[in-house]
């Protein structure tokens, strides 16, 4: 494989680099960046395997855009103005995605089963980080399933997956929530104890969900104008040249769902979890503190 790549005038020290992420070339940013091949892969990939027509990208047209241009360290990968309605395409294809099979309810109740699954191995020490970071998803189940005391990986194995109590579009709810139901697994189970003891069921029965991508119609490329300047297509800028990062803010939005997901039925109050989503983590995290210590001395 090395000799190949050498015949091919790719040497393996300069493309281990790129793979690795670490390189500071023009190409890196076809391995991480707005315009990166994985994202051209995996949205059309993902929409043909799951049937749906939402991941339509013109690919050639925009890998036929690209082009270099000078940066503050050298080259740097540009997109040319003729590739402006395949970028939105790639931008749309995204929106389309999230929305309808990546935040699938479907998808977010095996994803919160297995986040909470994953966590409790840890927790146990049945399981280290390392090992999260290393195994695929089949993997860890099927290691879990031999030592599962919650029996949330029989159930995943199963299709048995947690049904919606709670389901509520963002766009119902204030602009400003708070983003640690996605960013801090942690609180978020903590939460959904609490929960799970007010609605009379089991801990690791109830599951909150509420992903965030704030960033998913971000771009940060420069753009090659037909007269040969160069604009850079990011934040306020990119308006000037496509429809889709105007109305970016709205779509996330349309995208995203609060969900409760339960095991067993029950109805979940929309107005408390919302009144909580909308917290700070601190004070959240606050609360929670002093309930337990309020359940500690009517204990004792």
């Amino acid at each position: 494989m090395a000799r190949q790549l050498e015949r091919l005038g790719t040497p393996v020290e300069t493309l281990l680099p790129l793979i690795q992420g670490t390189s500071d070339g023009p190409l890196a940013g076809l391995v991480s960046g707005s315009l990166d091949v994985d994202k051209l892969d995996y949205l059309s990939r993902d929409a043909w395997m799951c049937g749906v027509p939402y991941g339509v990208i013109d690919v050639d047209r925009l890998l036929a855009s690209l082009t270099y241009v000078p940066g503050p360290a050298g080259l740097v990968l540009a997109l040319h103005e003729k590739g402006l309605s395949a970028l939105e395409s790639l931008l749309f294809a995204k929106y389309q995605m999230y929305r309808n099979v990546y935040w699938h309810h479907a998808v977010r109740s095996a994803t919160v089963m297995f986040k909470r699954l994953v966590l409790a191995a840890i927790a146990a020490r049945r399981l280290d980080l390392e090992d999260v970071a290393l195994a695929t998803d089949d993997g860890l189940i099927h290691d879990l399933q031999h030592q599962d005391v919650t029996g949330l990986a029989h159930a995943l194995r199963e299709r048995r997956l947690a049904k919606r109590a709670l389901d509520v579009p963002a766009t119902e709810l204030p602009a400003d929530t708070a983003e640690w139901p996605a960013d801090d697994p942690d609180l978020t189970a903590q939460v959904e104890d609490r929960l799970a003891r007010e609605l009379g069921l089991e801990a690791g029965d109830v599951f909150l969900d509420f992903p965030a991508k704030p960033n998913m119609l971000a771009l940060d490329v420069p753009l090659v104008k037909r007269d040969g300047s160069v604009t850079h297509l990011a934040g306020p800028d990119a308006t000037a040249h496509l429809g889709l990062p105007r109305v970016a803010r709205e779509l996330y939005r349309t995208a995203r769902r609060l969900r409760v997901f339960v095991l067993r039925p029950v109805q979940v109050p929309m107005k408390a979890v919302v009144e909580l989503i909308m917290l700070p983590g601190a004070e959240v995290t606050a609360r929670l503190a002093a309930e337990r210590s309020l359940l500690s001395s009517a204990r004792g």
